[in-house]
């Protein structure tokens, strides 16, 4: 479970994040979204441990993401908009060397890569070097690396950009699967239908604050709208927002 109390953050005079407060629990899918600009990413990053918080906790599994930074980010997988893959490698060895990191080896972890590789259907692009990927590929083997340690908690930002239709497809199987397992999911994506399909709860930031929490459909109620793209946007434009 991923939760985020009273956080903030500025850069300079920009206040990114301003009091944010939410739960990703276990076995659901959550939300986060937001215009760009709105304090997401930095959201993100504060809860993955990269950044630092001005004020307020998030903690993974009850672990601190600041005090408790190794115990905290061993509980989690983190698949990023920018894949990062080390292009002289295959893709099988990006994700062995991320497995090994996370103290992983042996037949163990070479068993869990083969699982992987059949899960993201990679059997053709796993021993292959990862120079030239095209961007979905690269997702895969992204993916791959997050979740090779088994991670109670994943957070994944933009999962499906870059697929074609079947891939897009097989990777939304693999998030419904993790939360079927009982996993904390938190989801970032700008395809609303997407959103719509995939998650449980829905966080929405703007201007680096919460002013709507819901399920997809409380959402659609609360705004009286039929669809979550226009929900969204009646969200955002509402100064006070609809918590």
């Amino acid at each position: 479970m991923i939760e985020v109390t009273h956080l903030t953050k500025s850069f300079g005079p920009v206040k990114a994040v301003q009091d944010v407060s939410f739960s990703a629990p276990d076995g659901l899918i959550t939300g986060l979204l937001g215009p760009n600009g709105a304090g997401k990413s930095t959201t993100m990053r504060l809860v993955a441990g990269a950044l630092e918080p001005d004020t307020g906790q998030t903690t993974i599994d009850g672990f601190d993401t600041h005090t408790q930074r190794l115990e905290a980010q061993a509980r989690l997988g983190v698949l990023t908009d920018a894949h990062g893959l080390y292009q002289r490698l295959s893709a099988r060895e990006n994700v062995r060397y991320f497995g090994r990191l996370r103290g992983l080896g042996g037949k163990e972890l070479e068993a869990r890569i083969d699982e992987l590789v059949a899960l993201l259907d990679m059997a053709d692009i796993a021993n292959r070097h990862t120079e030239g990927f095209s961007t979905g590929e690269q997702g895969k083997v992204a993916i791959a690396r997050a979740l090779v340690h088994r991670p109670q908690n994943v957070m994944l930002d933009e999962p499906t950009a870059g697929l074609d239709v079947m891939s897009t497809r097989a990777m939304r199987a693999v998030i419904r699967q993790l939360r079927d397992d009982g996993r904390c999911i938190l989801f970032t994506s700008h395809i609303m239908q997407e959103v719509a399909m995939l998650c449980d709860n829905i966080v929405v930031i703007a201007g680096g604050r919460v002013v709507a929490q819901g399920s997809p459909d409380e959402l659609r109620a609360r705004t009286r709208q039929e669809n979550l793209e226009d929900a969204f946007v009646a969200i955002i434009g509402t100064k006070e927002g609809l918590i």
